[in-house]
């Protein structure tokens, strides 16, 4: 499989967008599964409970001045791994992502891939190719000026209808 976002990440100077629509992905993440047990994975205070190498990719891309945005489209009432995903964004908020939330039907007028995806630089789009019940099965890169512009689209009216992290309330 093709390498995953850390690297391009590393390389981007402006900016790193993603995207993601899921409401599922396959995990047997340690920490997922401790969640989903009703056990408490992490203490947003202390940053040796859950930092780990993609926070060092972000926070060094932030402290060059890249702008890195996350938004999630999803379903309410959330489905168990996007609530876990709410309760774990802290740490990707702490590592300098900026993070927001669409109900799924504040998105109905959009034209979104069904896709999740990541654009860096308005230049390189990352596909996440994922199986139906969530497995990532392909890691695609494209350079197309049209691809990588419409998908930046797509991002910015999702980012701009979505709620930032801070307030979204999960239902």
């Amino acid at each position: 499989m093709k390498p995953p976002a850390r690297e391009p990440l590393s390389q981007a100077q402006r900016t790193a967008i993603h995207l993601e629509v899921r409401d599922h992905y396959h995990s047997e993440d340690p920490d997922f599964l401790a969640w989903r047990e009703g056990r408490r994975t992490f203490t947003p205070d202390n940053r040796a409970d859950w930092w780990e190498g993609w926070h060092d990719a972000v926070h060094t891309a932030v402290s060059r001045g890249v702008a890195v945005r996350r938004a999630r489209v999803v379903s309410e009432p959330l489905s168990e791994y996007v609530r876990w995903e709410h309760a774990y964004a802290v740490t990707n908020v702490a590592a300098g992502e900026q993070v927001r939330w669409l109900p799924r039907r504040h998105a109905k007028d959009l034209a979104v891939p069904a896709v999740d995806f990541w654009v860096f630089d308005g230049e390189l789009v990352l596909f996440h190719h994922f199986s139906g019940d969530g497995v990532l099965m392909e890691r695609e890169y494209v350079t197309d000026d049209e691809l990588a512009a419409w998908c930046t689209e797509a991002f910015e009216a999702v980012w701009k209808r979505a709620t930032p992290h801070e307030e979204y309330k999960p239902v």
